[in-house]
C-alpha cells in the first residue's frame, strides 16, 4: 500500500524557516514513499561557487550579453567567439566540486526504488556526486557534438585559432548545450514528464520556478497527487502551491533532511 498523500496535504504549505526543523508526517512519509523526483536549477551549482549563466559576464566577457552569445544564430554568426566563450565557462565548471546539497541527492537516490533527477543545470555535478538516474533537461556544458550531424566526441584538437571541427562530417563542434531558440531535447523531456507525474514526492530544489518548461513540472506532479516539497532561497512562484517550503541553502536542508529522515550524515 503507498502512503495517502492527501493526509499530509493542505491548502496552506509548511514553511520552515529554521534548518533543522521539520514536520514529523513529512519525515514519516518520506520514510514510506517509493517514487521520488526531484527538479534542480541554477541555485544548487550556485552553492559550489559556481557563477549562474547571467553572472558569467566579466574580464574579456563582460561587453558580451550571455543571450548574444547562447543562440544558434549566434554560432552560425561566429562560431569562434561562441567556441571560446563556453571553453571559458566550461573550465570555470572544472574548477569546481559538487556541494553537500549534491551528495544528499546521491543519498536520497539510494534509499527509494524510483529516483529521477531532473536538472536545468549543465555542469554534470549530479553526476560526478554519484547520482545515476539523470535527466539533463539543458544539455551539458562538458560534452560536444557536431552542429551538422549531431555525432557526440569526447575529444578534439587543441588549436585554439579555430573551432574544431567534426571526424565524420567536418562540420564545426558545439557545445552539447541547449540553446535559446532551441528546443529540449525531446527524449529526456518526455522522460522528465513520466517521472514527475509518477512520483508520489516531487521536489523543487534551487529553481525559480519561472523558466518553461521546466516550471510546469512541479504542478504536472501536484496535479497527480504529488507531495510537493520547495527548497530555495527565495520564495518563487511554485510558492503558494508547494505542501512544504524550505528557505535557505540547498547545502544546508537537503543533509540536514536526509539526517532527519534516515539518521544518515552526509559528508563530502
Amino acid at each position: 500500500m503507498y502512503p495517502d498523500t492527501n493526509s499530509i496535504t493542505d491548502d496552506n504549505p509548511h514553511c520552515v524557516e529554521t534548518l533543522m526543523e521539520f514536520p514529523s508526517d513529512l519525515i514519516l512519509f518520506l520514510r514510506r514513499v517509493e517514487r521520488v523526483s526531484a527538479l534542480t536549477g541554477a541555485g544548487v551549482s550556485q552553492e559550489s561557487g559556481l557563477r549562474t549563466f547571467r553572472d558569467t559576464q566579466s574580464g574579456l566577457w563582460a561587453q558580451y550579453r550571455p543571450e548574444d552569445l547562447a543562440t544558434p544564430d549566434a554560432f552560425e554568426r561566429d562560431p569562434k567567439l561562441v567556441w571560446d566563450w563556453y571553453a571559458f565557462r566550461r573550465e570555470a565548471v572544472k574548477a569546481v566540486r559538487p556541494n553537500l546539497g549534491h551528495y544528499s541527492l546521491t543519498e536520497m537516490e539510494k534509499k527509494f526504488p524510483e529516483f529521477t533527477l531532473i536538472t536545468q543545470n549543465v555542469d554534470g555535478l549530479h553526476q560526478l556526486a554519484g547520482t545515476k538516474n539523470v535527466l539533463e533537461l539543458h544539455g551539458n556544458i562538458l560534452r560536444v557534438r557536431c552542429a551538422v550531424c549531431g555525432r557526440f566526441t569526447e575529444t578534439w584538437g587543441s588549436d585554439l585559432d579555430s573551432v574544431p571541427r567534426c571526424d565524420e562530417c567536418d562540420g564545426l563542434l558545439r557545445p552539447d548545450v541547449v540553446w535559446f531558440g532551441e528546443s529540449l531535447p525531446r527524449l529526456e523531456l518526455e522522460s522528465a514528464v513520466t517521472a514527475s507525474r509518477r512520483a508520489q514526492v516531487f521536489f523543487s530544489i534551487g529553481t525559480s520556478g519561472v523558466v518553461h518548461p521546466a516550471a510546469a513540472l512541479a504542478l504536472a506532479a501536484r496535479e497527480n497527487g504529488s507531495v510537493v516539497i520547495e527548497i530555495n532561497a527565495e520564495p518563487t512562484p511554485l510558492t503558494p502551491r508547494a505542501d512544504f517550503v524550505f528557505h535557505g541553502k540547498s547545502g544546508e536542508i537537503l543533509p540536514a533532511l536526509v539526517k532527519a529522515v534516515w539518521d544518515i550524515s552526509i559528508q563530502v
